[in-house]
């Protein structure tokens, strides 16, 4: 007997990802002064850049921009419909960049490519490689697309059957999610010899950090925590458009590893960056990368979030500017401090880890870790 209903489904089992296929996801979205404000109220980011119309514009900027971890979350909860609904996890981020700005009143609209596959040992599951792009238009006619995030991903994709018919099973191949030319890693309306002559006027305004006050092997302990409540974690899995129900939908994450609704990836790298952002980011004047991303164990509402940075290069640029390589981790519920005290291993990746006798050594209360260049204030 036919049912006389449907019942839709969003994403791609293993086998329905080819590689070389482009996705040309469904979601575009007008970025307002609103979801500024709210993703502001949400990260508390201290660089005046992303914040101030004033002292962006002193920049070159033509007002202040979108924050770039605003962007990676768009983009990466754009891409959710057509490559990660239907996976188990998040696994990794790779070469995220941000070659141009994106301000109040662009639309953003993205797309994915698969880069590749790979069936795990038992079959029931495998590796999906994506490189997705974020593009955005001005409100005039005129405004040509701009390329405003790109990285790739890996995702932990089940088997089973497929969910699309045959006919759409497989988008067009060779689309624009493959740049036509290098991805640049400062945007366009940067002028970066006005950086010097910014002051901290009045004196005192401003946080403390220049390039010069950080050196390779420095490490500092964010250890003012920022406990996740769920009403937040839900709106802003909106916002930014993720559509996996593990994060929103209570009877179904009841089957999850979590037994309830887990906060996803996108928000736990923003929180962690904003614990940061007082100690490494008042002179930052743009974020250059991100690299060598992952979580390694899942948050839920509830969880206290901690973040703690350590300096891996330091790299003058120009008489004005510097860039800064930091290892940042997230633990959840154990300050850096105290785990560091009890002689954790905090700072090597945990994918492999193992110590002296082959044994891993994990860190089970780590629940992010990456590797962050930032474009950093030289002292005048």
């Amino acid at each position: 007997m036919t049912k006389g209903y449907r019942s839709p489904l969003y994403g791609r089992t293993l086998d329905e990802f080819e590689v070389g296929a482009t996705y040309e996801h469904p979601w575009e979205v007008t970025v307002d002064v609103g979801h500024m404000a709210l993703a502001a109220a949400s990260f508390l980011d201290a660089s005046p850049v992303f914040a101030s119309a004033r002292f962006a514009r002193r920049l070159g900027f033509k007002d202040r921009p979108v924050h770039p971890l605003m962007l990676l979350n768009f983009g990466l909860s754009f891409s959710v419909h057509d490559v990660s609904e239907q996976a188990i996890a998040h696994l990794a981020y790779i070469d995220v960049r941000f070659p141009d700005a994106c301000y109040a009143g662009n639309t953003l609209r993205a797309s994915s490519t698969v880069l590749g596959v790979k069936r795990a040992s038992e079959g029931e599951r495998g590796v999906v490689h994506v490189r997705t792009v974020l593009v955005a238009e001005g409100p005039s006619a005129s405004d040509g697309a701009r390329v405003v995030c790109q990285f790739e991903r890996k995702v932990l994709v089940k088997a089973g059957a497929a969910i699309h018919p045959p006919s759409a099973a497989v988008a067009a191949k060779g689309a624009a999610a493959e740049p036509s030319a290098p991805v640049a890693r400062t945007p366009p309306g940067l002028e970066l010899e006005k950086a010097l002559g910014l002051g901290h006027e009045p004196a005192g305004r401003g946080f403390a950090g220049f390039f010069e006050d950080f050196a390779p092997g420095d490490v500092i302990c964010h250890d003012i925590g920022r406990t996740v409540s769920e009403a937040e974690h839900m709106q802003l899995t909106y916002m930014f458009r993720n559509s996996h129900p593990l994060h929103f939908d209570e009877p179904y994450a009841r089957s999850g590893f979590a037994k309830t609704r887990v906060v996803y990836g996108g928000l736990v790298f923003g929180w962690i960056a904003s614990l940061a952002s007082r100690d490494t980011s008042g002179n930052v004047l743009w974020e250059l990368g991100y690299d060598k991303g992952a979580h390694p164990a899942g948050v839920v509402a509830g969880d206290t979030l901690y973040a703690a940075s350590r300096v891996l290069r330091v790299e003058a640029l120009t008489p004005e500017t510097g860039a800064v390589t930091f290892k940042l981790v997230g633990t959840k519920n154990a300050k850096p401090s105290a785990l560091l005290d009890g002689g954790a291993d905090l700072f090597t990746e945990e994918l492999g880890k193992k110590d002296a006798d082959g044994k891993v050594s994990k860190v089970k209360d780590k629940v992010f870790e990456i590797e962050r260049t930032a474009l950093m204030r030289r002292r005048a």
